[in-house]
């Protein structure tokens, strides 16, 4: 068996992940996103959701799909060969799981494989064209799965099944499929194939046989996001008129391949009125031909059903391709398989599709019938109108990825809404935290507010305290020099000019002591005594004016290097003291000598 690795990983790699990647998103890679990114990402997919065909389950009777024989472990291989006789370009798998109705769950799959493969070959030559395993996650799912791939050449394809699902009742493992379709293109090339499987069901006539997995019909109805909706086409059929025709004109020739006949919609009474097989006819035999009165017809296909199974929303007819403009399909039995009254007197259709190279060349193609049939007037239009009771009829393969991808964005999107919720909560928890910040914040200001009041208003009371201590230096000083002089100029001079000297050095000593008030009041603003070594020298020949006295300054250069509040510390401080000397020392003689030295700091 020839394995193509490589090829095998691009094609799990293109098919699988384009079609489940937003499902197998990690928590991890959600937690990495904005929270702009995930809500605008929760948008996205709810946006894609209302343009995906919805999932809308059949009801009535219908084929089942196929089922394996029970086993009683997980890990037992099964498998199921699909024969597509010529060779075939195939790029696409899709697998429908078979539904029940579960008492836990309501509608569940069951028997869908937890990990399988995907092989497609030609005689011995096999490819692994895609490999599912269990950490995929593809269980649980009610919708199709749809596995894409490059393009490969297969004239058979195999589905193994290696790690089996169990019963919903028991617990005993099996495969089951209701539908296996094979695409090239858009075409399922597997409608109506040879099927092996490991053990042939001796059952028949039961909705659970071999043929079912490739019949076409699926356990939905083809229900589309867009469109209008369109109602099904009824004829009134007597048995003393011949049995009737449609002849569809396709005003072209095309090499057609297919033919969808959509049977009527089901009605939607709860419980149902009538058989899901209501108006579908028994027997049907499509002509093709290129001349209008089917001179050169050629018999494309009949549709026979005998059991009730084979009947579904549409059935599926594929046949040699032909090259044909015009299509008739002729009735020949319109009694359906299984009805309620015993001559029921209708046949109905809701759409009728002719398939070319994918496409349905029958939309809006003019529609005629056989004469004395009773119909409304202008209703025979809507059997090529392209549209059934919920809207658009979309092409099988889009269909089938527009359920796959929704049920893929229906998994993710609550992994998305609850990440949303955390960053929300989070959101509310910082928002509260952020609240007691700003309240703390608020009680820290007001705190900090009254303890800078405080400061500035023991500040204000220091200041008052050294303005106060340095107005009494100030004027002490200078009181007790007009106090001397006062003194001098009332003792008996020898030359009259020395009471002139003397008032006039009393009044200087007034304007300087006006000027010393000023200086204390604006100390603070205000660099005081610029030159020290002047200001000190003034200050004695006032202060010790009766006493004979030298004033020298050693490294006056250094003075005024001091900061401008011990400059006037000093000056206050050197006041001071030569008043206590002049009050109290009886001295006669002064000397002083003043050593400057100052180291930076």
């Amino acid at each position: 068996m020839k394995l193509l690795t490589l090829h095998s990983a691009v094609l799990f790699l293109i098919g699988l992940l384009s079609s489940m990647a937003s499902a197998q998103i990690q928590k991890t890679e959600l937690q990495k996103m904005e929270l702009a990114e995930l809500e605008h990402y929760l948008d996205d997919i709810d946006s894609e959701l209302e343009q995906l065909a919805a999932l809308t389950l059949r009801r009535g009777v219908g084929s089942s799909g196929y089922r394996s024989s029970l086993h009683g472990q997980p890990d037992t291989t099964e498998w199921i060969r699909i024969e597509l006789g010529e060779e075939t370009t195939i790029d696409e798998v899709v697998l429908v799981p078979m539904l029940w109705s579960d008492s836990q769950t309501d509608i569940q799959s069951e028997g869908f494989p937890r990990a399988f493969r995907v092989l497609a070959g030609m005689g011995k030559s096999t490819n692994v064209v895609a490999t599912v395993t269990e950490e995929d996650h593809v269980t649980p799912r009610i919708a199709p799965l749809t596995i894409s791939f490059l393009p490969v050449k297969a004239s058979w394809v195999i589905i193994e099944a290696n790690i089996l699902n169990p019963r919903l009742t028991a617990k005993h493992y099996f495969l089951q499929l209701s539908e296996v379709m094979v695409f090239s293109g858009m075409e399922n090339v597997a409608l109506y194939k040879p099927v092996k499987v490991p053990a042939q069901s001796p059952e028949t006539g039961t909705s659970i046989e071999d043929r079912f997995i490739v019949d076409g019909f699926t356990p939905y109805m083809l229900n589309a996001s867009s469109g209008a909706q369109s109602k099904t086409l009824v004829i009134a059929v007597t048995e003393t008129l011949s049995l009737p025709t449609l002849t569809i004109d396709l005003k072209a020739p095309y090499p057609i391949n297919q033919i969808n006949l959509h049977s009527a919609g089901l009605p939607h009474a709860i419980p149902m009125e009538n058989f899901t097989s209501w108006a579908v006819p028994r027997h049907v035999r499509v002509m093709g031909a290129n001349q209008p009165d089917f001179s050169d017809a050629t018999a494309l296909c009949e549709y026979q059903q005998t059991t009730i199974y084979e009947n579904g929303p549409a059935m599926m007819l594929r046949f040699q391709e032909t090259q044909c403009r015009y299509v008739r399909v002729d009735i020949l039995d319109h009694h359906p398989v299984v009805s309620l009254t015993p001559n029921p007197p209708f046949i109905a259709f809701s759409e009728i599709e002719v398939i070319s190279e994918g496409n349905n060349v029958a939309l809006h193609a003019p529609i005629t019938t056989s004469a004395n049939l009773s119909y409304r007037e202008g209703t025979l239009a809507r059997i090529t109108d392209g549209l059934n009771y919920y809207g658009d009829i979309l092409p099988l393969k889009v269909w089938m990825n527009q359920l796959s991808r929704r049920h893929d964005l229906e998994t993710l999107r609550p992994h998305v809404a609850k990440e949303l919720n955390r960053r929300y909560d989070q959101q509310k928890i910082n928002l509260r935290i952020t609240r007691w910040l700003a309240a703390a914040l608020a009680v820290g200001i007001v705190i900090s507010s009254l303890i800078g009041r405080i400061m500035r208003m023991r500040q204000k009371s220091k200041l008052q305290e050294r303005f106060a201590a340095d107005l009494h230096d100030e004027l002490g000083a200078d009181l007790h020099t007009i106090g001397l002089l006062s003194d001098l100029a009332g003792e008996p001079l020898s030359d009259p000019r020395e009471l002139s000297r003397l008032l006039k050095q009393i009044r200087t000593t007034t304007e300087e002591t006006g000027e010393a008030v000023r200086q204390c009041a604006t100390m603070h603003m205000n660099v005081p005594y610029l030159n020290l070594g002047a200001t000190m020298k003034q200050i004695a020949e006032r202060v010790v004016v009766q006493l004979e006295h030298e004033f020298t300054i050693e490294g006056a250069e250094h003075l005024n290097k001091l900061k401008p509040m011990v400059r006037s510390d000093l000056v206050l401080f050197y006041k001071e003291a030569l008043i206590n000397i002049c009050r109290h020392a009886e001295a006669s003689k002064l000397e002083h000598t003043h050593s400057c030295n100052i180291t930076e700091n």
